[in-house]
């Protein structure tokens, strides 16, 4: 136990190996070590020669397993987990329930992590709640989400910090702006406005109103966070730079690098936006410089937010030196210099980067098709505009939005 907790895992193993006699929690100890560190592999093997031995599994026998289990390729292992653990009759079990619940979410299946919550029925603790609140919101359920916190509200149920930010940060249009002040009032009356979480989440929240006074709440909230964290710099700065207060982002960032705080790939891409908002080429080119220092230019973000900004100063050069730099294994890059190509008239490369695109098997998304729909705009190619337009759904999955018609 205590060499897997040091994440000395292979050591924990020889110890193992060596033991006269394992009992549950010697096996569920090196099956959780070796979950720490990812390895999946591992972890079923034991989790295989556990049950040919007869040895007793329990609750946190499986925690750990269905805890890597976050691939929709994991989805049939998750269902032959669950199996195992009804057998045992272990379902009722709290540990496992929320970790089922975040499985079948991870995997892509909704609904049977609802069904688990259903079946759980008297059972729940506050994890459990939260993981389904967690599950809905990350398939972007939103609806969904805010029936589950009703529902919590409703049963009295004592509320913790994540539930608040989770359901605070789903809260990211207008129509939803009443509820959010409505949870802010909730905030303060349990007397939680300086837990940093929540904090971050309200200031997300009050940025993506694009209003003065939304602006000014999410800058008192900031100004009144104890204890900022780097999402806290980076969730204002972001927000700022959206909301084309692109000087205050750089006069902010200005004020981050000065204190020696810690800078981010996010922080690097939020900077780079209000660069290429305010086209200024000399402050682009300090902070690219930065980007390498720190060892970010290879992250697809600070990748993408450098060939925008080079675009957007009219550099296409050293847009595609960025993007070359790149892993190109990821489309956010892609899209970038395709729609820089597209926006600089060069539709015949930017179509060129496209299909060599796929040919690389990289996933394309609405993003990328509105990218290369822009490029046959602009060079006048109708047909194959259209084209695309048809292949979308067909041959690629990727159901046509109305930027894609439009």
């Amino acid at each position: 136990d205590m060499y897997a907790k040091c994440k000395r895992v292979e050591d924990a193993d020889k110890v193992f190996k060596y033991m006269q006699e394992r009992n549950t929690v010697s096996w569920n100890a090196l099956i959780g070590g070796y979950a720490e560190m990812d390895n999946l592999q591992r972890c079923i093997e034991l989790f295989m020669y556990m049950d040919m031995e007869g040895v007793r599994v329990d609750d946190a026998t499986f925690a750990p397993l269905l805890s890597l289990l976050y691939e929709a390729e994991s989805y049939e292992v998750t269902k032959q987990l669950h199996g195992k653990i009804m057998k045992r009759g272990l379902e009722h079990e709290n540990t496992v329930i929320n970790a089922t619940i975040t499985a079948y979410a991870e995997c892509g299946c909704i609904q049977d992590a609802k069904r688990v919550f259903d079946n759980a029925d008297g059972y729940r603790d506050l994890v459990t709640w939260n993981s389904m609140l967690a599950a809905y919101l990350e398939h972007n359920l939103e609806e969904c989400g805010f029936n589950i916190f009703l529902e919590m509200v409703r049963q009295r149920l004592e509320v913790d910090a994540y539930t608040l930010s989770s359901i605070i940060s789903a809260c990211f249009g207008d129509s939803q702006q009443s509820l959010g002040k409505s949870l802010h009032g909730l905030v303060i009356k349990k007397g939680l406005e300086h837990v940093t979480q929540i904090s971050n989440a309200l200031i997300s929240m009050y940025l993506k109103s694009n209003s003065q006074k939304n602006v000014e709440d999410a800058l008192k909230i900031f100004e009144h966070i104890e204890v900022k964290d780097l999402v806290s710099w980076n969730t204002i700065l972001t927000g700022l730079s959206q909301n084309g207060l692109s000087e205050s982002a750089l006069k902010l960032f200005q004020h981050i690098h000065l204190d020696h705080l810690v800078i981010d790939q996010y922080t690097f891409a939020a900077v780079l936006r209000s660069c290429s908002d305010l086209a200024t080429l000399q402050l682009g080119r300090q902070i690219h410089v930065l980007v390498v220092k720190s060892g970010f230019e290879g992250n697809e973000y600070v990748c993408s937010a450098l060939i925008f900004m080079y675009s957007k100063c009219g550099i296409i050069e050293d847009a595609r030196e960025s993007f070359e730099s790149s892993p190109k294994n990821s489309s956010v890059t892609w899209n970038s210099i395709i729609f820089a190509y597209a926006q600089h008239g060069q539709g015949k490369i930017a179509l060129e980067l496209f299909y060599s695109m796929t040919e690389r098997n990289i996933k394309l998304d609405h993003v990328t098709f509105v990218a290369a729909l822009t490029a046959c705009s602009h060079i006048g190619l109708v047909q194959e505009g259209l084209n695309l337009l048809k292949s979308m759904e067909t041959e690629y999955r990727v159901p046509p939005r109305m930027e894609h018609y439009a």
